[in-house]
């Protein structure tokens, strides 16, 4: 892996300090951090052991040693951030929801064109290596004809309505909240598994708690830990705390996904089940590290993670061999290898093995019709901007 190419993290919460791990795993310089504050960017850097904490995103766009800039910031920055990374003559990979709408994420397609940049949106769940697996074994014809598939994507961070987090805010995070923040890598996942896209949704979406207790002080993603617990104000909710979504593909197979952020238990767990004319299979997040494939007229599989006994693209998204399991924070480093290797690669015209802009505004038109598909309670086809 190329170590000339130098990185800079922007968003200092949850998902910023994953990136840096990642990108320092994957063998990648980072010259720094910023947060929303200079002081929140000092503190990030000493606590990652990084060499600078950016005053401003301003700085990190005017610091020429930075060729890679990643966006880990609320999703109402991403189309700004991302113009003015590009603008700058950076590349970028972007954190999930690529924009706000389709309007804003079609404009950073072209903009990411015209600049001749590489840009990417941050979709690590492809990089499980038993997904890479699954993807290779679909593609097969012992797996046959892909007929339908079915899954769900739950955690549980959100089940109380003491619990909180700007994600669930309209204005600041989208109108969709659970199923454009989680829901959207289990449709990413599985359009690139199946390699067949979603042509038209049918949903129906729950709020679980209308009002949350906004807490005045600070709150993390992911935590139950608030500056004043005490001190609280109601605020109206109006996005989706879970959902159903019935699916139909391409190729004419049938889906369907549950999405929840209110599953008391379930810290993390995406699962999918797909079904051949001669095979299926199935797999879970909350245990990565197995697949199962499952037969009609001999035993069923249970496939164990073993760069030995994979595909070679799944066996490339392996560090270690059979039994040293791998999970979460290692997508994030196989995701990086391959966006910086395709950089150092230099040719731009071949096709690029993680997930781009393009991917992500599809993403975001699946979620304006699921929304549109839940408002109007029909069947609602995937198709140009809505916005």
């Amino acid at each position: 892996m190329p170590k000339s190419l130098t990185a800079a993290v922007v968003g200092t919460g949850f998902i910023g300090p994953v990136h840096v791990e990642g990108l320092k795993r994957a063998g990648i310089r980072v010259a720094g951090i910023a947060g929303s504050t200079a002081d929140k960017s000092q503190t990030a850097a000493k606590t990652l052991g990084l060499e600078r904490g950016y005053t401003s995103f301003n700085d990190v766009l005017d610091d020429d040693s930075v060729d890679v800039v990643h966006l880990a910031t609320p999703n109402r920055f991403h189309f700004e951030q991302a113009s003015a990374v590009l603008r700058a003559g950076k590349h970028v990979m972007c954190e999930k929801p690529l924009a706000m709408n389709s309007r804003e994420s079609a404009e950073l397609v072209t903009l990411a064109a015209e600049c001749g940049l590489v840009a990417g949106v941050a979709y690590n769940i492809r990089f499980y290596p038993l997904c890479q697996e699954a993807a290779s074994r679909v593609a097969r014809s012992e797996f046959g004809d892909t007929i339908h598939m079915n899954g769900s994507y739950q955690q549980d961070w959100l089940l109380r309505d003491t619990d909180f987090n700007w994600r669930v805010i309209a204005d600041e995070g989208g109108e969709l909240r659970a199923v454009a923040d989680i829901g959207t890598h289990w449709l990413d996942l599985i359009q690139f598994i199946t390699r067949q896209e979603v042509v038209s949704v049918c949903a129906d979406l729950q709020t679980v708690h209308t009002e949350r207790q906004r807490p005045l002080g600070a709150s993390e993603t992911f935590s139950n830990e608030v500056t004043d617990s005490a001190k609280t104000a109601p605020v109206v909710v109006t996005t989706d705390d879970a959902g159903c979504v019935l699916l139909k593909f391409e190729n004419g197979a049938r889906g369907s996904l549950h999405v929840s952020q209110t599953t008391a238990g379930r810290k993390n767990c995406l699962r999918f089940e797909i079904a051949g004319s001669q095979q299926s299979l199935s797999w879970n997040s909350e245990a990565p590290n197995a697949l199962w494939v499952g037969h009609r007229d001999r035993p069923n599989e249970l496939l164990t993670r073993d760069p030995s006994l994979l595909s070679p693209s799944a066996a490339s998204t392996c560090s270690y061999p059979g039994g040293h399991n791998e999970g979460f924070p290692d997508t994030f480093k196989q995701l990086f290898r391959a966006f910086y290797g395709y950089i150092a690669s230099g040719d731009f015209t071949a096709s690029p093995p993680f997930p781009t802009f393009e991917d992500g505004h599809r993403e975001i038109l699946l979620c304006e019709a699921i929304l549109k598909s839940h408002q109007k309670q029909c069947w609602v086809e995937v198709g140009e901007s809505q916005k």
